[in-house]
């Protein structure tokens, strides 16, 4: 029997931790964040559409996607951020069913339920984590300052859209061995069923 677990919550919440918890149960992990590079590789139709929806200066001298530059144009309020989301999750949620190729597949996607990629999903992880740690993990993760951090959190989901979705819900209180813990305890359960 094979299961596909969707795994998502906000940014800089620990589902990358998470994720790597499923590889030692067996799943196939796919990283929907680099399908959605592929989305956007120079020449594909994802960029084409995303061009369209943004404009040409979102480009680079060569072609490929200007991500800063995207960035400072979608995620400057909810608006441009849907329109984002509208336009491109489409194209990535084509890639990622592809990539479904195992039994036990887990989807680890920050858009998942925007994708609609939670209808094709058995069961649905939420990964939840206070709005400081978060701050400071994007900080450190992206390399990026205190203002950038913000605006891509402001961009997102807040806790609450997450939650009527969830089967299991995970509150990553900055503990690891409290994290991979809980995370244990869900994919053997679900991985004993099957």
């Amino acid at each position: 029997m094979s299961i596909i677990i969707g795994l998502t919550g906000p940014t800089g919440a620990g589902k990358s931790t998470i994720s790597n918890r499923a590889k030692l149960f067996g799943f196939n992990v796919i990283d929907c964040d680099k399908s959605a590079r592929l989305a956007v590789e120079k020449g594909s139709e994802g960029l084409k559409a995303v061009v369209n929806a943004f404009g040409e200066d979102i480009l680079n001298h060569d072609g490929t996607l200007n991500r800063k530059t995207l960035a400072n144009k979608a995620f400057t309020d909810k608006e441009h951020t849907k329109l984002l989301n509208n336009t491109l999750l489409p194209f990535i949620a084509e890639i990622i069913k592809k990539q479904i190729v195992t039994d036990l597949t887990l989807l680890d996607a920050p858009t998942l339920i925007e994708s609609g990629l939670d209808k094709i999903c058995d069961k649905i992880v939420v990964v939840l984590a206070g709005e400081e740690l978060r701050k400071n993990r994007i900080i450190n993760r992206d390399n990026i300052d205190e203002k950038a951090a913000i605006l891509r959190m402001s961009a997102g989901k807040d806790d609450e859209f997450y939650k009527p979705f969830a089967d299991y819900v995970i509150v990553n209180d900055g503990e690891l061995s409290a994290l991979t813990e809980k995370a244990d305890k869900i994919f053997k359960s679900l991985t004993e069923r099957n």
